[in-house]
């Protein structure tokens, strides 16, 4: 459960996760990154509406879209990086979404809706771990050919012992 009312992420918090808090929206404060951009974790069932709030607060522009494998066996982590671009802007505000899921049903809502560079980004984290990005309009393997078994980028994943090799021409 996200709680968003505990007094131990007061000091964590940013200035999205106090606008989001307002909003009555689902997420837990991560704190901020190295670089002073805020995280914050949100769960698959809350991200869409989430992603939604994002856009509407300001963030134009998915600047990557990423996700690894926690540990093996454990959760999978799709990462988003936005930015909110302005005119005059000398430093855009910043926020990293983290949302994890079970390497079971690995189900997270598509953002390719809201924002077009989703598409070979959430493709390419379908094809390495295995994460369906629900109402994608094309998902379906980009890096890797359409008959490969399994997820190659998951930390449980066994190299099988021979390639088929394909025609180069």
């Amino acid at each position: 459960m996200l709680d968003t009312s505990t007094k131990n992420t007061d000091e964590i918090r940013g200035r999205l996760s106090v606008w989001l808090a307002k909003k009555k929206l689902a997420h837990r404060p991560l704190g901020f990154d190295y670089q002073g951009v805020e995280t914050l974790q949100i769960r698959s069932e809350d991200w869409l509406s989430i992603a939604v709030a994002l856009y509407v607060y300001g963030f134009n522009y998915l600047r990557s879209q990423c996700a690894y494998d926690v540990a093996p066996g454990g959760l999978l982590a799709s990462v988003y990086h936005f930015t909110k671009v302005q005119d005059d802007a000398d430093q855009p505000e910043e926020v990293c979404i983290k949302v994890f899921v079970s390497r079971q049903n690995p189900k997270i809502p598509s953002i390719f809706w809201i924002w077009k560079s989703a598409d070979f980004q959430e493709r390419e984290s379908y094809d390495m771990l295995g994460i369906t990005h629900e109402s994608h309009p094309r998902l379906k393997r980009i890096l890797m050919p359409d008959s490969w078994i399994g997820w190659p980028l998951r930390k449980d994943y066994i190299v099988p012992d021979f390639y088929e090799l394909q025609d180069a021409y």
